[in-house]
């Protein structure tokens, strides 16, 4: 029997670990959980959103693995509007709206980190 439980993490490929890390705390409000040696001359790096929930490892960008892409993750808010116009006043590249919000599709919007990742913040009731 597989002993798989939960989604733990999630990589994201950077150019430069350290930027990386002042991005997703200074500006996304993230924990540094992980920052240790890594194979040869490399880091493992995980940051975790400050409720918990899976962490996101930056890991260096390659050729086959390169920045700039769309991650496929949703990250949970209970105001997106608030953080849009936050993440906005504080030069992060955010889409120019928040959409959604018509009951049917939640309110989101996309915001781009240092490398150009793509990662949607999506509206989740609070708790």
């Amino acid at each position: 029997m597989l002993q798989i439980k939960q989604l733990g993490r999630v990589m994201i490929p950077v150019a430069d670990q350290d930027a990386a890390i002042a991005f997703y705390t200074e500006k996304l409000g993230f924990t540094l959980t992980a920052d240790v040696p890594f194979g040869e001359g490399d880091r493992w790096v995980e940051v975790t959103p400050a409720a918990g929930g899976a962490a996101i490892a930056l890991v260096p960008s390659r050729d086959e693995y390169p920045a700039g892409r769309m991650t496929g993750i949703a990250i949970d808010s209970t105001d997106p509007k608030a953080d849009h116009a936050a993440l906005q006043a504080a030069g992060v590249d955010v889409d120019p709206e928040v959409i959604g919000g018509d009951g049917v599709v939640p309110l989101m919007f996309f915001l781009r980190d240092g490398d150009a990742n793509h990662l949607l913040i999506v509206e989740t009731p609070p708790a």
